[in-house]
């Protein structure tokens, strides 16, 4: 596998996607503009109903700077709001989810053998020692990183993936983590999320202005017709910024399997790991799951109505990517139609 390669592909595709996501940003900034122009001339002209557009000007730079400073306010101020609450320890995310601090002083074979993987991917990284939780409610295999900063990181892993992951493969999985925290997917993750709940309350507000009551009576306010403008086009914006974000996640994903392929030198060891994903699956059990999706190894929920929704690749995508002379097939059941997964195929040569 030529992660170099993969880690300059997934790179540039995510500066692609980070654009895309600054443009929906003009894009909201101009169609709130253009619909407050188009409401203030409709309820403000005394014209005849026939000609009420006469002598309308689209371009009027007073309206415009209060639209962008109002509408960069709104959703800055929102995503500043929503960016220190995720901005907790790793800790938090994995206690939420049900995590268990793995006993540093463990005997347990299999815990063990996890702390011993997250010791050495920490030392391969250059990082500090994260802490290590357990989903033990958890029987598929999954795993997160979680945290701000390495600092304060948190690595969990599912008590199915604890127990069914043999060592090359649970290096695999780890690794794949830490490449999240080296590559700022996390801080990535947090701002957007920010950006998101910034737009979420432009609706708000919108909403709010929808029932406002002003001079000249309802008919004639057009706060109410500008704040149903603003649920409009919150709703447009959240739509396709979930799908950028989506789409930005995948590429993220990418990126960490291609890094763990360089950290542990050994693709088949994921490889294996994501066959024994498609054979046991990945379900997360907590109510929290639908927050921390985009956090986990493989996607913890069922499979998303829309494709271009889906937080992570296809499977066979990602293995593909890994290991090209893969050619396993997944069926509905998701059992492997070609080999067991838990066997280690014969590794080429970096």
């Amino acid at each position: 596998m030529d992660f170099f390669a993969h880690q300059a592909q997934a790179r540039q595709h995510t500066t692609v996607l980070v654009v895309y996501f600054v443009i929906a940003i003009v894009c909201i900034i101009a169609s709130v503009y253009i619909a407050s122009a188009m409401i203030f001339h409709a309820t403000q002209t005394q014209a005849p109903a026939g000609a009420v557009w006469t002598g309308f000007v689209l371009w009027d730079p007073q309206l415009f700077l209060y639209v962008v400073i109002g509408t960069l306010s709104v959703v800055l101020a929102g995503g500043l709001y929503k960016t220190l609450a995720l901005s907790k320890g790793g800790s938090a995310v994995a206690e939420a989810l049900g995590g268990r601090l793995l006993d540093i002083d463990s005997v347990n074979p299999d815990e063990r053998k996890l702390r011993n993987v997250v010791e050495e991917m920490a030392i391969a990284a250059g990082v500090p020692m994260p802490k290590i939780y357990v989903l033990d409610n958890d029987a598929g295999i999954n795993a997160f990183a979680a945290g701000h900063a390495p600092q304060d990181a948190a690595i969990g892993i599912t008590g199915g993936g604890m127990r069914l992951l043999d060592r090359d493969e649970l290096q695999g999985v780890i690794g794949h983590e830490f490449s999240h925290l080296l590559n700022g997917d996390m801080r990535i993750n947090i701002r957007i999320m920010g950006v998101l709940f910034g737009i979420v309350c432009l609706a708000v507000i919108g909403r709010l202005l929808l029932y406002s009551r002003g001079g000249g009576g309802r008919g004639r306010n057009p706060m109410m017709f500008i704040g149903l403008a603003l649920i409009v086009i919150g709703a447009l914006g959240i739509f396709f910024g979930r799908l950028i974000q989506a789409a930005l996640s995948r590429q993220r994903e990418l990126l960490a399997d291609a890094s763990a392929v360089q950290f542990t030198r050994n693709p088949a060891g994921l490889s294996r790991a994501l066959q024994k994903i498609g054979r046991v699956g990945s379900q997360i059990g907590s109510v929290h799951a639908a927050e921390a999706n985009h956090m986990f190894f493989e996607n913890g929920l069922s499979k998303p109505f829309i494709g271009w929704m889906a937080t992570h690749p296809p499977l066979e995508q990602r293995i593909r990517a890994i290991d090209p002379s893969w050619t396993g097939t997944f069926d509905d059941t998701g059992a492997t139609n070609n080999s067991d997964p838990s066997m280690k195929p014969n590794q080429e040569p970096l």
